[in-house]
């Protein structure tokens, strides 16, 4: 599995205005809608959803939020980057500016846990979120995206 097949170009965005948790749910779901042809309502409900069993702050500034759509035929995802950190209810309590957004079929099991993985090993590594917060256009976001997977499987 490669972020490219689960993450569009288009899908990757800069945001300014998500002030709370729940206006970036909806800015995600925006994106999503316009991106992935997602119903934005299903999506905040699913979001919501998700993070009520737990917070999907993973630490270093990044969230994992993600949600099981019946709408969906295989793992999609959208990546924003946050001009102004917010709080998210991390594990380590730091503001969030870097979430990247899972949404897989309702019946994906282990591909949506392996895109889960895959995100989540690229955004542990510090060099990539460092260049990712110092490159805050969307073309650069997704080339360093999919561009880390690559040098990790090397």
């Amino acid at each position: 599995m490669e972020l490219s097949s689960i993450l569009k170009p288009e899908a990757v965005r800069v945001l300014s205005a998500a002030s709370s948790k729940k206006r970036l749910f909806q800015e995600i779901a925006d994106v999503s809608e316009a991106a992935l042809g997602l119903d934005a309502q299903i999506v905040v409900d699913g979001l919501l959803e998700r993070e009520s069993l737990g917070p999907t702050g993973v630490g270093h500034g990044v969230a994992l939020p993600h949600a099981r759509m019946a709408e969906l035929e295989s793992v999609s995802g959208v990546f924003v980057m946050l001009e102004k950190p917010i709080d998210f209810g991390s594990v380590d309590r730091q503001p969030v500016d870097i979430a990247f957004a899972l949404f897989a079929p309702e019946e994906a099991g282990v591909d949506h846990l392996k895109a889960l993985a895959l995100v989540s090993r690229t955004l542990r590594d510090t060099s990539v979120c460092a260049k990712l917060r110092a490159n805050p256009d969307p073309v650069k976001l997704y080339a360093i995206l999919t561009e880390a997977q690559s040098m990790q499987a090397a």
